[in-house]
């Protein structure tokens, strides 16, 4: 398939596929590249497609292409990036769980299995704003609905192919760098030298000596349905809903987890500014708490502040990869465009001292809940 915007007569058998799902049209069919993640083995591609007067999203799922490391499609339908599982969960219809509480999915339109083996799926195409241009406030009520849709819902019944202890394999699937963490020369890079703050080399270096503490702890909390890569990137507005994409890591989570997934990628990627993550996150965290109360949810809070405390972990890898980028050219998400070096590194920075301080707060509140200490100790 192209890929830049293109005229399509049948490539891959698109036009017929639109024929088929969108219903009769005339004309070509036209095809626009969708921002992904373009290393992940499990994505063949994302599209907008346009035909005659319709419009709707392509995500082609393979197991065939070329990927190497952590990023190489799984068929193993636990393993975090099982190839198939996203069609798995649209088809289901437990991508639709969460909408009677304001947070919703794509309405599936047609999964096509094709005969080279791959799985196209289309998808309704939500026209709202981007949760990458919104405004903290929306963010927060986001938080809200997020919340509401957990507390109701709650853990689902186990599905074969839902994804489980994805934070694990997650975390230990990254290891580019972790050696540059022990080393000074590394620290001493311009980039990180002068944009990281002081003392965060030991606070990463301390939750990277505590990672299977966290890890464990994590692993122990109140279960919910959690899509795993919830971030604004994979968000928009959909009037009075929040529509979410992109569930192929979706499976079981601590209660709590998708927002502590959620507040700092709002930083790291540089959607709101660092300096106003713990006003942001403080408030997002309570309108979550708010919505798991209004749903009905009658658990200890105590336990949600610590599986979003405690998720900090899944950073653990960032700062290595920092290390290890720092003297390369620094690109986007989806590798399209440059980002200013200086400004990512100084964000990034912040919001890695910022979830030491998670950090040192989910290592205080376990024990006080009835988890072990951690091995570094308060």
């Amino acid at each position: 398939m192209p890929d830049t915007d293109a005229e399509v007569a049948d490539a891959q058998g698109v036009y017929e596929e639109a024929r088929q799902v969108l219903g009769p049209f005339t004309g070509p069919v036209f095809l626009a590249p969708l921002t992904h993640n373009p290393k992940n083995g499990v994505t063949g591609g994302v599209w907008v497609v346009n035909a005659g007067d319709r419009s709707a999203i392509l995500k082609v799922l393979t197991r065939s292409k070329e990927a190497t490391g952590r990023w190489a499609a799984s068929e193993d339908p636990r393993h975090w990036n099982y190839w198939r599982r996203e069609a798995d969960v649209y088809t289901s219809g437990l991508a639709q769980v969460w909408q009677p509480y304001g947070v919703r999915a794509p309405r599936l339109l047609a999964r096509v299995e094709r005969p080279g083996g791959d799985i196209a799926l289309w998808l309704e195409r939500v026209r709202g704003e981007p949760a990458t241009r919104w405004t903290p406030a929306r963010h927060i009520e986001h938080a809200r609905r997020l919340g509401a849709a957990q507390g109701a819902v709650g853990a689902v019944a186990d599905e074969p192919w839902l994804s489980h202890r994805f934070l694990r394999q997650y975390v230990g699937g990254n290891t580019l760098g972790q050696e540059l963490l022990d080393d000074d020369e590394a620290w001493r890079q311009p980039l990180v030298r002068d944009h990281f703050p002081e003392g965060l080399r030991r606070e990463v270096v301390r939750l990277h000596h505590d990672r299977d503490w966290f890890l464990d702890i994590m692993e122990s909390l109140p279960r919910a349905f959690s899509h795993l890569d919830h971030w604004p990137a994979n968000t928009c507005a959909d009037g009075p809903h929040s529509a979410v994409f992109d569930w192929a890591f979706a499976g079981d989570g601590a209660l709590g987890e998708d927002l502590g997934n959620y507040l700092p990628d709002s930083v790291f990627d540089l959607f709101v500014p660092a300096a106003r993550l713990p006003e942001y996150a403080a408030r997002a965290y309570d309108a979550y708490l708010h919505g798991l109360r209004e749903s009905g949810w009658k658990g200890d809070e105590n336990l949600v502040r610590l599986a979003v405390r405690a998720s900090a972990v899944k950073y653990d890898w960032l700062t290595a990869l920092m290390l290890a980028n720092a003297g390369e050219a620094q690109l986007d998400y989806g590798g399209g465009q440059s980002v200013d070096a200086e400004r990512r590194y100084r964000e990034r920075g912040m919001t890695l001292a910022y979830l030491g301080e998670w950090a040192t707060e989910a290592r205080a509140l376990a024990p006080r809940l009835g988890f072990p200490e951690a091995p570094s100790g308060r």
